[in-house]
């Protein structure tokens, strides 16, 4: 059946090693989906930094439109408001620790 011993040896011995790692490889992956405390975790790191890109977005988008209407400094004191922005800032800041929380929420849910 088999012509040379140790060259069918070899190759079966590869073979072995090519699954094991491959089972390896598939045991990590489903170790990984099974890490639902990590997942979560990631999830809502995800989203806050989602919140924190928009909050900023807004602001600048605020800050922008505010600049435009008043002016630098239009009849106003040095160190006085300029606009919503402070509002806004803390209104973003509050808008992504809601959302966070619904998001761990719903996920132990």
């Amino acid at each position: 059946m088999t012509r040379n011993g140790t060259g069918d040896t070899e190759a079966l011995r590869e073979e072995i090693r090519r699954t094991r790692v491959e089972l390896g490889e598939t045991m990590e992956a489903l170790a990984a989906k099974a890490d639902v405390k990590k997942r979560l975790k990631s999830s809502a790191d995800q989203a806050r930094e989602r919140m924190r890109e928009q909050a900023v977005l807004t602001v600048a988008r605020v800050r922008g439109q505010a600049s435009l209407t008043h002016g630098p400094m239009r009849g106003r004191a040095a160190g006085t408001r300029r606009g919503p922005a402070p509002f806004v800032a803390l209104a973003a800041g509050a808008v992504v620790a809601a959302v966070v929380l619904v998001i761990i929420r719903g996920r132990r849910g």
